[in-house]
């Protein structure tokens, strides 16, 4: 018996069709860092325009999370994607070293600065720690396959850098943006800290909410401001406060103007009493207290009663009724306890009336030594006794747990509080700062674009930015300020960049060891240091200038900036302030945000529900190519479920995507592009419609990653795999592919298809599965670039205007149909009346339009339906009826011999005395000239 296999083309290829990326991803990364990938694709786009994406730093503390790797993937995507479009796309990552959370690590390791080791010390320990976090990260971070220069990252702790932050502070305060003021501003009493605004996130708190009794001083006088008033017994104020801790510090009750107020006589704790409530709350405070039996007997609005006076509810003072617009009819009693210490509305409605601050609570929340039944209590703990306090002098109307969103610390993760301190702010109000800050936020192009509703919202509630913290691990504020006056030396710029040259030299140590005399000299008795550091957002919010314009790669402004969205109340709008503090210009082109990562019911990932994903555990149980296509396959801008069912389900996406990239590389084995390649004017009708539709999709992948959708691609991909490539083009070829003579125009012109194909295939996956991308690289015939990095996108060749009618319309009604007729092959089969398609024979009962549309293939109609077998005959209503209106099959069994070597049941095979086994059109194939091949 003749060997028929010899003389078919199979297929072969080194590209294997298990993956083990896990094994094999870490060979590549060494053989990238061997060749220095990242500066062979500098190398490749020098000179080229420049697309620079500023990596927002992440903070030097703890192992990489999901989230983590879903950002820097995410810029990975870009970044690549960018280098194939044309650009030189330099990628700079960075870190944010300094901060109470490396500080309290320190801290918990050798003991408290200043206490247990001294301060210089303290901040090499915390310079180390941070050093040692930055490597651990950054290994996490190549890993994922992501390039960039990470042998010269930015760190906000290198000396340049901080010299930097110093600098920036220079031109903020030559600008006129820097204030110092006494008022209120978020205090960490676990970090003994002021904070910004951008490092407060809200949880759910309980707290104490009571009802107080504020009785007025001159009865008479009080009750004058009302109308038609009446009833009988002491008349009192009701405030209403979920921070009982503050009542210490009460200076005054705030009411609405042109609120409603009424006088109610009703019966509580304290026999018949009349109570001032607002109108509009009197139906919550009655069924809060309980009030059975009550009579409104007064009205009045709030503004007659300004100035009046009230006995404050347990210390021997009197404190006034002022107005103003912060009060509200939300909750409560209309009536505000009022302590500018403890309160921005509070302090504004109490500078308007020159009510100053008390400061009695210290930097730990501890009241102060000379506070009047409260000294030496900790503000987290004295609620009870306040309470205990006020029902002793019989102001407690009703005290009851209340469960409310409360400011925390986002990074200790306790409540915060306001306290009354000396710091130093960004003013948003001076020089027009914040009204600069919205039209500059108007500039840029936001992804999703509700993005720029949400930071414009956050920004207009923005208060000055308060940059001064209390720490010894941060950036020093570096300001000389005199002792008397308070003014900052004349000569602050001047000073700024003598000290911003020694920080360069041996780092920020040299602020705090500096002596005054050292810049100063004789003014020295004259003036001191401030000793606060600078807020960490300052610090990564100038890298704008400490980074891109600094470093020759980069420039000012960034196209891009991608972070999380809960960056729109931090980096985002650190950088936009300080950037247009400095130079009246935003930072970047773009920003573009995603959502966090949860489980796959949409529960956000936490240690405590046990439901967090380890990236490394994934990147070694899978690889981080699947990682990488599980990000691309994420609307991100929404949150990021993960979950192992989730991994399982990407898992089998990617292996239908190599499964088809295997298949093209193992049909072009011993395809040279060189001397092989066909003409698109001679290509088969089929291979150039192929091609053709690849050159589309291209087109609309390339618009999809430069608008950042990259689920749109993950999508596109997943689909032209299975349908457009294993459903229909690959499909049909096999049959062309396998049993034509090697050298046939048949065979090449489909060979010449799947080159074009995969050249082009290679390239789109590039930027996500990055490394199969390269392995794919490595296997296709011809000369080509060391890696498919240095490559710009592929470029097709013109394929000629289709003379036939053959176009991509026609294609798409010939998918339509063969849809249709392996519906019904595969009922068949699914019944045992078949094994396989090529044992059928099917007869197609049509409309004339399918008819006329079939007809075109002639003889090859078989091919397409991978039949042995395929007629078209006019319209009749039997076989199956199909979803296409105007199709109807027959299938039935071919009762032909099969051919030995291309699985055809033919009428001829056994005919041919040489080759009895085979059937006409192979024996052509292995003795003749070959068949020939016009559509398919």
């Amino acid at each position: 018996m003749a060997d028929y296999k010899s003389t078919l083309n199979l297929p072969k290829t080194a590209f294997p069709m298990k993956a083990n990326l896990a094994q094999r991803e870490p060979q590549m990364l060494k053989r990238w860092q061997e060749m220095n990938l990242y500066q062979m694709m500098r190398d490749a786009r020098a000179g080229a325009e420049k697309f620079i994406l500023h990596d927002g730093p992440p903070y030097a503390n703890g192992d990489i999370h999901l989230g983590h790797a879903a950002n820097k993937i995410l810029k990975d995507f870009i970044l690549k994607s960018k280098v194939l479009s044309g650009y030189d796309a330099p990628y700079v990552p960075g870190w944010d070293c300094h901060g109470l959370p490396i500080e309290n690590r320190v801290e918990g390791k050798i003991g408290k600065a200043g206490v247990k080791v001294d301060h210089k010390t303290f901040r090499q320990k915390c310079r180390e720690y941070a050093a040692k976090q930055v490597e651990g990260q950054k290994k996490g971070f190549v890993r994922l396959g992501m390039q960039g220069d990470w042998d010269n990252p930015y760190l906000t702790m290198n000396p340049q850098f901080e010299a930097d932050i110093v600098r920036a502070l220079g031109k903020i305060i030559e600008k006129g943006h820097l204030v110092r003021g006494f008022k209120p501003v978020y205090w960490s009493v676990v970090g003994g800290s002021a904070l910004a605004l951008t490092e407060v996130e809200y949880q759910d708190k309980t707290s104490t909410a009571i009802d107080v009794r504020f009785k007025t001083v001159d009865q008479a006088d009080f009750l004058a401001a009302f109308d038609d008033v009446s009833g009988e017994g002491d008349v009192s104020v009701v405030i209403w406060t979920t921070t009982p801790w503050t009542l210490p510090a009460n200076q005054a009750v705030s009411m609405g103007p042109q609120l409603d107020y009424v006088l109610v006589q009703t019966e509580l704790n304290a026999g018949v009493e009349r109570l001032v409530l607002a109108e509009a709350l009197l139906e919550d405070a009655v069924s809060r207290y309980g009030m059975e039996n009550y009579e409104i007997v007064g009205r009045c609005k709030g503004a007659v009663l300004e100035n009046k006076l009230l006995q404050h509810p347990f210390y021997d003072k009197q404190v006034p009724i002022l107005v103003g617009d912060h009060v509200t009819t939300e909750a409560g009693t209309g009536s505000v306890h009022t302590a500018p210490d403890h309160g921005m509305d509070d302090f504004v409605v109490g500078q308007k009336y020159a009510i100053g601050t008390m400061n009695i609570v210290g930097p730990n929340g501890v009241y102060s030594d000379d506070v009047e039944l409260f000294a030496g209590e900790h503000v987290y703990k004295v609620d009870a006794k306040v309470c205990e306090v006020l029902k002793e002098n019989n102001a407690l109307i009703l005290e009851k747990q209340f469960e409310h969103s409360f400011p925390h610390c986002w990074r200790t993760k306790t409540p915060l509080i306001f306290r009354a301190t000396p710091q130093w702010f960004i003013g948003m109000e001076k020089q027009d700062l914040l009204k600069d800050v919205l039209e500059g936020i108007k500039k840029v192009q936001w992804f999703p674009a509700s993005g720029e509703t949400r930071i414009t919202s956050m920004a207009e509630q923005s208060p000055d930015w308060c940059i001064s913290r209390q720490r010894t691990w941060g950036a020093p504020l570096a300001l000389f300020v005199h002792r008397e006056t308070e003014e900052l030396h004349p000569r602050t710029p001047e000073l700024i960049e003598q000290l911003a040259q020694l920080i360069e030299k041996d780092g920020m140590d040299i602020w705090f060891d500096l002596e005054p005399e050292t810049l100063l000299g004789d003014e020295a008795k004259d003036y001191q240091k401030v000793t606060d550091t600078v807020d960490v957002w300052f610090d990564s919010g100038v890298t704008h200038y400490a980074v891109l314009e600094r470093r020759e790669e980069l420039q000012f402004p960034a196209d891009l900036y991608l972070e999380g969205s809960d960056q729109h109340r931090g980096w985002f709008q650190s950088s936009m302030k300080t950037a247009i503090a400095m130079h009246g210009e935003p930072p970047y082109k773009q920003v573009l945000t995603h959502g966090y990562t949860v489980d796959q019911e949409g529960r956000k990932m936490s240690k405590s529900l046990g439901n967090v994903v380890d990236p490394h555990t994934v990147i070694n149980e899978m690889g981080a190519d699947i990682l990488r296509l599980w990000m691309s396959s994420c609307e991100y801008s929404a949150e990021l479920a993960f979950s192992d069912e989730i991994a399982k389900r990407i898992a089998d996406s990617y292996r239908r995507i190599r499964n088809t990239a295997r298949f093209l590389l193992s049909n072009l084995n011993e395809f040279d592009p060189a001397t092989d390649i066909v003409a698109p004017q001679e290509m088969l009708a089929l291979d150039r419609w192929a091609v053709s539709r690849a050159q589309a999709l291209q087109d609309e992948i390339v618009d999809i990653y430069n608008g950042y959708q990259f689920h749109h691609i993950y999508q596109k991909l997943h689909n032209y795999c299975i349908l457009d490539l294993g459903g229909f083009y690959l499909d049909i070829i096999k049959d062309r592919q396998y049993t034509c003579k090697a050298d046939s125009l048949a065979r090449r012109s489909c060979q010449t298809a799947m080159y074009h194909i995969v050249e082009a295939l290679v390239r789109w996956l590039a930027p996500i599965t990055c490394f199969t991308a390269d392995e794919i690289w490595q296997e296709i015939p011809g000369e080509r670039d060391t890696t498919v990095f240095t490559a710009q996108w592929y470029e097709f060749p013109a394929m000629p205007a289709d003379e036939t009618g053959m176009d991509d319309d026609f294609w798409q009604q010939v998918i339509t149909v063969k849809n249709a007729v392996n519906k019904v092959i595969e009922g068949v089969r699914n019944d045992g009346g078949i094994k396989g398609s090529l044992q059928g024979e099917v007869t197609l009962y049509c409309s004339e339009n399918w008819q006329n549309l079939l007809n075109r293939f002639e003889d090859e109609l078989r091919f397409v339906l991978v039949t042995s077998k395929a007629d078209v005959k006019p319209w009749q209503e039997t076989g199956v009826e199909t979803e296409v209106e105007g199709l109807r099959v027959v299938l039935e069994t071919s009762q032909h011999e099969k051919c030995e070597r291309c699985w055809h049941h033919r009428e001829d095979v056994g005919s041919h005395s040489d080759h009895e086994t085979l059937c006409g059109r192979c024996i052509e194939n292995v003795d003749g000239d070959g068949e020939v091949r016009r559509y398919a």
